[in-house]
């Protein structure tokens, strides 16, 4: 089987796990896993930094980078309050002491231009001119939003690859579809977002959403709605890789990571096929749904199956 030349990288933890919950899964990653870059930090909702969860994080760093881990400190998703705000100024400007920083927020391009930064999948780098501007101010890699078909991932890391930066694309995870100044999580339990009580932590990979008819339909994670099936892309990695995407991205879930990341990185050294590895992440994913709907130039829910 042949090698396909692509790091790995463990995105952020979109979920509020407790500060051990998050101690046990990069632990498990700094001791046995395979990927060469952890994405590090709040996304989501700058209201889950609290003192246990920011010294379990810092510890985290501490191990990763120990373990030869290459750490990834993102900014928030969205910066509308003033301590979202705050949190993103916080983070880019980490960059100046040397930190490598992602912008998550079209807000953090300013405070990070002219420097060594990468743009993560929630900023809507859609077209050429667009990675080109990113790249002229800084951005060294761009990993591209979750719904990009495959023609659009073609063109883009094509061009990437002209300018020089790497190309991620997210190969496992569920979708981000939206993110709100609102707290639909803490409404759904009969609460505010100002007094929230971080009542998302209740659910380690967000409240299911079902529709009228009972038909599972999105989960709700605090800020975040997702896609309800788990995005799973394998077999079209050779074709990405072909085409110039450089770091296959994995959003982390409430399962063996380790084991989802060994998967891949075996596909990757050859030590796979595509249908091996495609067969042991749908174990590992047991009775959660899978897409690659979007992918495919198809609804996002849609799987397409091999043909």
């Amino acid at each position: 089987m042949t090698q396909l030349s692509a790091r790995l990288a463990l995105g952020p933890l979109l979920y509020h796990w407790s500060a051990d919950r998050r101690r046990a899964l990069y632990q498990a990653v700094a001791a046995d896993g395979p990927y060469d870059t952890v994405v590090l930090g709040e996304t989501v909702c700058a209201k889950r930094e609290t003192p246990p969860v920011m010294e379990a994080m810092a510890e985290a760093e501490v191990a990763l980078k120990a373990a030869g881990r290459a750490v990834i400190r993102p900014t928030i998703g969205l910066a509308v309050a003033e301590e979202e705000v705050t949190a993103l100024e916080t983070v880019a400007r980490t960059a100046n002491a040397g930190a490598l920083v992602e912008a998550n927020d079209v807000g953090a391009l300013a405070l990070l231009s002219g420097q060594p930064h990468q743009i993560g999948p929630m900023v809507n780098v859609y077209n050429e001119g667009t990675l080109t501007a990113l790249a002229e101010r800084g951005a060294t890699c761009v990993t591209l939003p979750w719904e990009l078909p495959m023609d659009n991932v073609v063109a883009l890391a094509g061009t990437a690859k002209r300018l020089g930066i790497d190309c991620g694309v997210t190969v496992f995870g569920r979708a981000p579809l939206a993110i709100s100044a609102r707290c639909y999580h803490a409404r759904a339990n009969g609460l505010h977002k100002a007094t929230c009580r971080l009542i998302c932590e209740q659910d380690p990979e967000g409240l299911e959403v079902e529709t009228l008819d009972g038909d599972p339909f999105m989960v709700v994670n605090g800020l975040q709605t997702q896609a309800f099936a788990v995005t799973l892309i394998v077999r079209e990695i050779p074709k990405l890789i072909e085409a110039g995407v450089t770091v296959l991205r994995v959003s982390p879930l409430d399962m063996d990571m380790v084991a989802v990341g060994n998967a891949y990185a075996d596909l990757l050294a050859g030590r796979a096929s595509v249908e091996e590895a495609e067969d042991r992440l749908l174990d590992l994913l047991e009775d959660h749904e899978v897409a690659n709907g979007f992918l495919h130039n198809a609804p996002g829910a849609d799987w397409v199956a091999a043909e």
